[in-house]
């Protein structure tokens, strides 16, 4: 039983960590104001150029490829991708003004396309196959704790057997919440979202904190994409397996009611969730129960705190609105 839940828990980790990437970038995006529907899209080209970033170094230097190099060029092309994506997603709804909503679901259409052309080229043109080499692959999979943290009984396994990128995510959400709530630019960025024209009239530049929060947001959230390729799909590109993935991650900002924090230990809840049906199986319930149980669950807590009516648990007061100066 011990080993079951263990095993369940590593699991739910490891999927989780895609999740925290790109909740954390939709959370310091929202705290703008700004609402990024296209997190999927952003994922999906995140995804494909992180493979590529890491797939073509290898293929130009050989053998000779490092794991760290090659780590550091995954995330390098997938933040560049996301901060392109989302740069053009501000650059319609901050400088041009267009809706939110529908520039957030066409940018998430065609993040979902560019991601799908980049990933079917590079295979196409390697004649169908498309992965790195085996200790390329392990650099991105393996521990980076020693085994013996890993053998520890019980909390070996739970706390030490995860790869970089999670204590990374998890580095990632402490230093947002410090930012956000101890500096004095997070605090700005913070009043920006709750209200653009009290702090233009206060002198800040809502502009340039729209417009770095989103891109940088956007940046973050496409390392969640090729995480998940590099991890969960062994450095292979798979377009049918982040179906859904940046859908799951905006739920999950509302269910952790916009704190950094929260997504660390949430990620992992929603993704036990997504992959109980292949560690705890029920015969008499259904696969595609298991898999809406996160958004069940974040309904839920959308409605509880709603009821509470509490004002720190609740979106960012100009979420999804646009900022028209003249009518301040």
């Amino acid at each position: 039983m011990i080993a079951t839940l263990i095993t369940l828990v590593v699991a739910a980790v490891t999927f989780g960590t895609v999740l925290m990437y790109g909740t954390l970038g939709e959370i310091l995006t929202e705290k703008s104001g700004n609402l990024n529907l296209g997190v999927e899209g952003i994922m999906y080209m995140g995804g494909a150029f992180g493979l590529a970033g890491a797939f073509y170094y290898e293929k130009a230097v050989g053998a000779a490829a490092s794991g760290p190099m090659a780590i550091a060029l995954a995330l390098l092309a997938a933040f560049s991708a996301g901060c392109v994506a989302s740069l053009i997603y501000s650059f319609l709804t901050i400088t041009l003004r267009a809706n939110q909503n529908v520039t957030g679901l066409a940018l998430s259409i065609f993040g979902t396309g560019v991601g799908q052309f980049v990933g079917e080229f590079m295979r196409v043109s390697e004649n169908g196959y498309v992965a790195l080499s085996n200790h390329l692959k392990d650099a991105f999979s393996q521990a980076i704790f020693p085994s013996f943290f890993v053998n520890i009984p019980v909390i070996g396994r739970i706390l030490f057997s995860h790869t970089f990128f999670f204590y990374l995510a998890v580095v990632l959400a402490v230093l947002m919440y410090l930012f956000l709530k101890k500096t004095r630019y997070g605090m700005y960025l913070t009043a920006v979202g709750e209200s653009p024209s009290t702090s233009d009239a206060a002198g800040i530049n809502i502009t340039k904190y729209k417009y770095l929060a989103t891109v940088i947001g956007g940046g973050i959230s496409a390392i969640g994409g090729m995480v998940y390729i590099m991890t969960t799909a062994g450095c292979v590109w798979n377009h049918e397996g982040l179906s859904g993935v940046g859908w799951l991650a905006v739920a999950l900002v509302i269910f952790c009611m916009w704190r950094p924090l929260n997504a660390i230990w949430g990620s992992v809840l929603f993704g036990a969730m997504m992959i109980m049906y292949l560690r705890v199986s029920l015969p008499f319930v259904p696969t595609e129960i298991y898999k809406i149980l996160p958004y069940v669950v974040t309904v839920i807590v959308l409605i509880l705190t709603s009821m509470r009516n509490s004002r720190s648990k609740q979106p960012p007061a100009s979420l999804g609105l646009n900022y028209f100066r003249e009518e301040r």
